[in-house]
């Protein structure tokens, strides 16, 4: 295979549709756009409902965005038996783990499932639950 010879597949490359070039084009004369009226004369803005009012004003409007919020990365407890006894877990591991897979605004442990060994977990946030499971299988945890 050359360069020359590579050729898109087929059906996957079309001409664009010249509208108003003549009857026999099939989209001659009003060009798709039908008889008069106000869409055949101008563009008509997205949601416009002919002076009616639109949907997106006549539906209530709900709750708010918070723009400060912080969102975390979660992992349970029973994530953490993958690294080794005595081992130091930071979100960079996490990370490298592959058990997380963007840090956001910080790491969350929570206390599902059960840890069966004895690590240093540092993080962000912890649940109550969280912390009591490290502590009682003899580890430790600390807040970043």
């Amino acid at each position: 295979m050359k360069l020359n010879e590579l050729m898109p597949s087929e059906g996957s490359r079309t001409n664009r549709k010249r509208i108003g070039r003549g009857t026999s084009s099939g989209t001659g004369k009003t060009a798709g756009r039908g008889q008069k009226g106000q869409k055949a004369r101008g563009k008509v803005r997205l949601g416009f409902e002919g002076g009616q009012m639109p949907l997106y004003r006549r539906i209530p409007k709900r709750g708010f965005t918070n723009i400060n919020r912080k969102e975390f990365a979660i992992v349970n407890l029973d994530a953490l038996n993958v690294f080794d006894e005595g081992a130091e877990v930071t979100p960079e591991s996490l990370l490298k783990a592959g058990i997380i897979s963007k840090q956001l605004s910080g790491v969350k442990i929570l206390g599902n499932g059960e840890i069966t060994k004895k690590l240093t977990v540092k993080a962000n946030k912890f649940s109550e639950s969280a912390v009591k499971a490290i502590e009682a299988a003899g580890g430790k945890t600390e807040v970043i």
